[in-house]
């Protein structure tokens, strides 16, 4: 009897370690006449976001992705998605090395075929899905610029328009 407890318990608790996983996903839809499209998706495991951009309908070259404060992209230029996600107060850098903001993304390169994928890895405790709402990237948004974030320049990165833009949405 002990020992079918003892499984039972052991049983539930493989069971329950795998619902710590939280997914988050945004669509990418063109603005201000581009014909950008894609997917960006956000995977939290043991308290760790990792983030897959496919963006697809640009030409080649490095084009800036970041976090945008503002889960609304109604505007025909995108620029209802708000600033850059930048709950800590801190200038706008490049992703890792301080001072960075939590909407500092970075660039995805296109390649010759207007196809790019960027994969990062947030080991700085920035993002969550659906944690504290200075981590929370749920009802934020995902905007793709036209041009390259230089990495310096104040507030935004010098990235142009916004040609792409979608919500980022828990999934269940």
């Amino acid at each position: 009897m002990k020992r079918h407890l003892i499984l039972t318990c052991i049983a539930i608790l493989v069971a329950c370690s795998g619902s710590n996983t939280k997914k988050a996903i945004a669509t990418v839809e063109p603005k201000n006449g581009s014909s950008v499209f894609g997917t960006v998706v956000f995977i939290e495991e043991r308290g760790v976001v990792k983030i897959k951009a496919d963006i697809s309908g640009l030409g080649e070259g490095p084009v800036a992705i970041h976090l945008h404060a503002i889960g609304d992209c109604g505007s025909v230029d995108g620029k209802s998605a708000g600033g850059h996600w930048n709950p800590t107060n801190e200038n706008h850098g490049k992703w890792g090395t301080p001072p960075f903001h939590s909407g500092d993304i970075g660039n995805i390169k296109i390649d010759g075929n207007g196809k790019g994928r960027l994969i990062l890895e947030d080991r700085y405790g920035r993002w969550s899905i659906g944690g504290p709402p200075n981590t929370s990237v749920i009802g934020k948004a995902i905007v793709v610029h036209v041009g390259e974030d230089d990495m310096s320049s104040q507030p935004s990165g010098a990235a142009g328009a916004r040609i792409g833009c979608g919500v980022i949405k828990e999934k269940r």
